[in-house]
């Protein structure tokens, strides 16, 4: 069969993969008048609207409302049922839209992008290949920019029996269309901690193995240790085992994991969480002399080291793996290839200010939305200290913040503030407990803004919520 090649394109700017950072990068060039097409080969909206965050935030909150309800005197007893599992993956469905991308489809005509549907590569410098899903291949030139926004994948680890369990990795356990009665979850970080809760709070009965150490390992430690204790109480059994193999006969039934040391857990599912790789393997970086499957080196404006028309940006530049940095950088990528191609303003290197992404270096927040609920931005004491700063750990119980009385008799949490002596200013702050998530943002502007401490003192939270942890985290400070 042969397939055509259609007559060159060329665009201002081409961007591989439609997910929410191609989406912003094109918006943002559109914004400046120009031209822009973006290659997708899956779903239009990418990997946080169908497989990660919106799918798993749909999935957790039910368990997390039950919970907090069945904390409350007048709530408890009308709570006190299982949840009706089969109503809330019914509104997963409709949050992912079914797993149809028409309205992100409609809304990239709207702004004027071209779409194109297929496998997109790199063909040398500002030149793409698109093959399409009937093998009809197309060649696009970039005027200024080619932006690589193909985000990350799930890793499996090399284990014996592996490839013929059918493992869930992140994509499964987030589009699963019926609760699994016992399920086994290989790996403490965001997704492992995230679908265990998520899973136990629909009905199935948890293992989480750990290899080394607790839960959420890059959080402050007493995070894990609240998660991993509110699990236990629900009847999960979250232990540090190393997996050395996976049985499941002929790809059906039972799965069994086997441990180190002989000991071996069964479960109907097993879902490996268990790191991420960038989704560079294809994409032709050979044609410009980088290697097949690497992260992608990049100065602040996002642009590929090396390189004056190269952009990488979100997961696939390995700053940070989460999908509100990679919006960030796609803002900042959009504006500095826009200045670039319209007046030449941006030096090749040093500080471009508002072309300069840099909150995504040492003040990135993250909610784990987990029961209860984990928060930080910027550095965890580790951190601090290993950067080499001389700094003091601030730590809180969060029953001695009014409000938390009130959000439910008996709240647990704890909060921690980081701050650099030297200059008297935040640089990490951590918090765990129900509703903590909602804290977040105060802290992340006070990291990013380095709002001294004795300003702060003038940010009055109100009264009684759960913010009130910021007056008491810096009555502790001045002692």
């Amino acid at each position: 069969m042969t397939h055509t090649v259609e007559d060159e394109q060329v665009y201002d700017v081409v961007v591989l993969g439609a997910g929410p950072v191609g989406e912003n990068v094109v918006d943002r060039v559109r914004a400046a008048g120009l031209s822009a097409a973006i290659v997708e080969s899956e779903l239009i909206g990418g990997e946080c609207s169908y497989w990660a965050c919106m799918p798993s935030k749909a999935l957790l909150r039910p368990g997390i409302a039950r919970s907090d309800a069945r904390a409350l005197p007048g709530l408890r007893e009308a709570a006190g049922g299982p949840l009706d599992a089969a109503a809330v993956l019914a509104h997963r469905n409709e949050v992912v839209g079914d797993w149809k991308d028409d309205g992100q489809l409609d809304w990239l005509d709207s702004i004027g992008v071209r779409v194109l549907r297929g496998h997109g590569r790199l063909a040398g410098p500002r030149r793409v290949e698109v093959v399409s899903p009937e093998g009809e291949r197309r060649l696009l030139t970039a005027r200024h920019a080619v932006a690589v926004c193909t985000g990350s994948r799930a890793v499996l680890p090399e284990l014996p029996g592996l490839p013929g369990a059918r493992p869930w990795t992140s994509r499964e356990a987030t589009s699963a269309q019926e609760v699994p009665e016992r399920l086994v979850v290989v790996g403490g970080g965001v997704v492992g901690a995230e679908m265990a809760t998520a899973w136990q709070a629909l009905g199935s009965k948890v293992t989480v193995l750990v290899r080394g150490g607790g839960l959420l390992p890059r959080m402050e430690p007493f995070v894990g240790e609240h998660v991993a204790e509110a699990l236990r109480a629900r009847g999960a059994d979250v232990r540090a085992a190393t997996v050395t193999a996976v049985v499941r006969d002929g790809g059906t039934g039972p799965v069994t994991v086997v441990l180190e040391g002989g000991d071996h857990v069964e479960g109907d599912e097993v879902l490996f969480a268990t790191g991420r790789a960038p989704r560079t393997e294809d994409v032709g970086l050979e044609t410009v002399g980088l290697e097949p499957g690497s992260w992608l080196d990049v100065d602040d404006s996002l642009r590929v080291l090396g390189t004056d028309w190269l952009y990488a940006v979100g997961d696939v530049n390995h700053r940070a793996l989460l999908t509100h940095q990679g919006k960030y950088q796609a803002r900042i990528a959009g504006a500095a290839i826009a200045a670039r191609a319209k007046e030449d303003a941006l030096p090749d290197s040093g500080s471009w200010g508002a072309y300069a992404a840099t909150a995504d270096h040492a003040a990135v927040p993250q909610v784990v939305f987990t029961d209860p609920e984990a928060a930080a931005v910027g550095l965890s004491l580790a951190e601090a200290e290993r950067a080499g700063l001389r700094v003091r750990a601030v730590d809180l119980d969060m029953t001695q913040v009014a409000g938390a009385g009130l959000y439910a008799p008996g709240y647990r949490g704890h909060a921690r503030m980081v701050v650099d002596l030297d200059r008297e200013v935040v640089v990490g702050a951590t918090f765990v407990g129900p509703g903590v998530g909602e804290l977040l943002h105060s802290a992340t502007v006070a990291v990013v803004g380095e709002v001294p401490i004795a300003r702060l003192w003038h940010a009055v939270p109100s009264y009684p919520t759960l913010s009130e942890a910021w007056l008491r985290l810096l009555e502790a400070y001045r002692g």
